[in-house]
């Protein structure tokens, strides 16, 4: 064989092996992923399956309201990869476009009222007398900080709802009225170590989060749930007032119902390993059957609302998220 030739072909196949190894390159490092509490648990499942069919990266997770996370990104300029959020109108208003550039919605919850058998009342409370039981002047409850985490916006949401579906002006302050400040915690999660301890009675939280700590629970109607997306024109009609962007500012939030959103941060610095996680948790035998296993409805598949953010997604994403406006 001619030996110019010859170095020829063994030039192009040291190109083939070298460009092979750049494609299917293995993940390592470290990879940072902000998320709501209340996929505390599922999540902590995905990083175990993750790392195992990744050895080299390693996954370090915060968990917190989201509202909160989004400005731990946005105004103390927290470094993180992967920004997961109970509510994916945290990541629309809050980080897009200067953090990210595309927000998958993945998966749905409905907000309940959870307690233990220990807690007062427990024997007689049902969908249609929680309402009167919160005001009885020897039951603690409470919810999460509106401020900080989409589940306590939702769960004032929830009680505006009841007044109106059951036609009982007043009831919403009325129930406020026997919620003291102190009963509010920054995360959702945090009220069920009080429930555990006897500490409080009931509080909202999230379907999912009830199951996955085996919590007793009343459900809602579809009216006042926020489960079910034909009812947004209704939902739509709760209003709260929360702090805004900026320091001493603050904004309304409407009604919607619950939608979770995941992004991958403009700044990540492990991409190559955030685009591997993200794929496994919108694989509907992924990450998504973990949500579903564990009590929360995954979006199947996960979507984008316009066909920009659909270009922007990491080009391993694309086949998993739909266009969906």
């Amino acid at each position: 064989m001619n030996p110019y030739f010859l170095k020829v072909l063994l030039l192009v196949a040291l190109l083939g092996v070298c460009t092979s190894g750049s494609a299917f390159a293995e993940p390592s490092g470290k990879l940072v992923i902000f998320h709501a509490g209340s996929l505390a648990v599922p999540f902590a499942d995905m990083e175990k399956a993750f790392e195992a069919k990744y050895p080299k990266v390693d996954v370090q997770r915060e968990s917190g309201g989201s509202t909160k996370l989004a400005r731990m990104i946005t105004e103390l300029g927290k470094p993180a990869d992967i920004m997961a959020s109970a509510d994916y109108l945290v990541i629309d208003k809050m980080l897009v476009p200067e953090f990210a550039q595309w927000n998958a919605r993945f998966a749905t919850n409905q907000i309940v009222l959870c307690y233990t058998p220990t807690s007062r009342y427990a024997d007689e409370i049902n969908d249609k007398n929680w309402f009167e039981i919160l005001q009885r002047p020897d039951v603690v409850w409470g919810h999460s900080d509106p401020n900080l985490d989409p589940c306590g916006y939702r769960s004032l949401m929830t009680i505006q709802l009841a007044e109106k579906f059951t036609g009982q002006p007043g009831l919403y302050d009325k129930v406020l009225a026997n919620r003291p400040e102190k009963n509010v915690r920054p995360k959702s999660v945090e009220l069920i170590s009080m429930m555990e301890s006897g500490n409080m009675d009931y509080a909202f939280e999230y379907m999912s989060v009830a199951v996955q700590h085996g919590l007793e629970y009343v459900t809602f109607d579809d009216h006042i749930n926020l489960g079910n997306y034909a009812m947004d024109p209704f939902y739509k009609s709760a209003v709260v007032k929360v702090t805004g962007k900026e320091p001493g500012t603050f904004m309304e939030l409407t009604g919607s119902s619950i939608t979770y959103g995941v992004t991958m941060l403009k700044a990540a610095a492990n991409p190559e390993a955030a685009e591997a996680f993200l794929a496994y948790l919108l694989d509907e035998k992924g990450g998504l059957a973990i949500l579903k296993a564990q009590g929360q409805p995954p979006i199947v598949p996960a979507s984008v609302g316009t066909d920009a953010m659909h270009e922007a997604l990491p080009q391993g994403l694309k086949a998993l998220v739909k266009v969906a406006k």
